[in-house]
């Protein structure tokens, strides 16, 4: 086949053709002595295509190359293993872009004083008879945290909240507060291993907000939540550690399938329960955000569009709490429920 026939049906470029070749990723069955000009094998076309997707996919020839030099299923393990690294990069690199945007924007912008105006429940729930759970507001921090593992699931989620409780100063760096909030995560993973006892093995969630001026700093650990109503929009700020979400990254369950797995509760990471490692991130405060935080007792078994109207409809936190309090009841609770809702306005 010609270079351009074989490029047409491959749905490839006849310019990519030839940047594959000089790599050596797909040389040519023949090439004309004469003029130069390639020809190609039919037996060819399944290899260019695949490595047309992968460059599709964004993987650089280099490990292209390695891919294609390995069986299927082999190649299948690579594939899935440098996607798992790409996004995991890739949240890295979000994270970064995230902050640097929060600093420009506090660089050209003169930001007001701000405070929270907020309101903190935490309920039993129907079907328990203990409460584990620990939600707290203050105007400077905001958190939830769930115990787990017996009886002193209850003191370590306390603990867990009560070790963010330590002030930074408020024109410190967004760099300074992340390592601020890091040591603090640290501390909190102590003061939760501190509560063992034996063969009782205590650990927590942690999910909070740490105001510092007009900076917010983001912690979390778990599969408790953060949610942020900006404009109407309800986003969710915060990924669950747990079993099943590991499956949905790898693209082994869907989300929905996730929503009814039998071990949906199963954590990955929490406090407490080997080594530690936060999710982080700084946040530009802005007059008019409105903040969730809660217990999976609450965003299991609420849907997101009733969460939504709930925080879009309430006059005020306290009004917000109640609202959605009353909706993890109406859905049979059958978890305790946590819940945090704070507005930031001007000072």
């Amino acid at each position: 086949m010609t270079i351009g026939a074989f490029a047409r049906a491959a749905r490839l470029t006849p310019k990519a053709l030839r940047l594959y070749d000089d790599s050596g990723l797909l040389p040519p069955a023949a090439v004309d002595p004469h003029s130069g000009y390639r020809y190609y094998a039919p037996e060819q076309l399944d290899r260019a295509r695949l490595i047309g997707a992968l460059r599709r996919a964004g993987m650089p020839l280099a490990e292209i190359a390695t891919v294609c030099a390995l069986p299927p299923a082999a190649a299948a393990e690579a594939l899935d293993a440098w996607w798992r690294r790409v996004s995991a990069e890739t949240v890295t690199r979000g994270r970064a872009v995230a902050l640097l945007v929060d600093q420009l924007t506090e660089t050209g912008t003169t930001m007001p004083d701000i405070r929270f105006r907020y309101a903190a429940r935490c309920e039993t729930g129907a079907v328990r008879d203990s409460n584990e759970d620990t939600a707290y507001a203050d105007d400077t921090l905001l958190a939830v945290a769930d115990g787990v593992r017996g009886p002193a699931g209850a003191a370590a989620s306390a603990a867990a909240v009560d070790a963010l409780r330590s002030p930074e100063p408020a024109g410190a760096s967004a760099a300074d507060l992340l390592a601020a909030l890091a040591e603090a995560v640290t501390r909190a993973d102590r003061a939760v291993r501190a509560h063992a006892s034996g063969d009782d093995r205590p650990a927590s969630t942690l999910t909070a907000l740490v105001r510092r001026g007009t900076r917010l700093v983001l912690a979390h650990v778990g599969d408790s939540r953060a949610y942020l109503l900006r404009g109407g929009e309800l986003s969710r700020l915060t990924q669950d550690h747990t079993y099943v979400q590991t499956l949905v990254d790898q693209g082994r369950l869907t989300p929905a399938e996730a929503g009814a797995h039998p071990r949906r509760a199963l954590l990955a990471r929490a406090l407490g329960a080997g080594e530690v490692e936060a999710d982080l991130a700084v946040r530009t405060a802005l007059p008019g955000d409105r903040y969730l935080l809660c217990s999976d007792g609450l965003s299991a078994v609420v849907d997101p569009g009733a969460v939504h109207a709930a925080l879009t409809g309430a006059d005020d936190p306290e009004s917000a709490v109640g609202l959605l309090v009353d909706l993890a009841y109406a859905a049979g609770a059958p978890d305790n429920i946590a819940c945090v809702v704070a507005d930031l306005v001007a000072a």
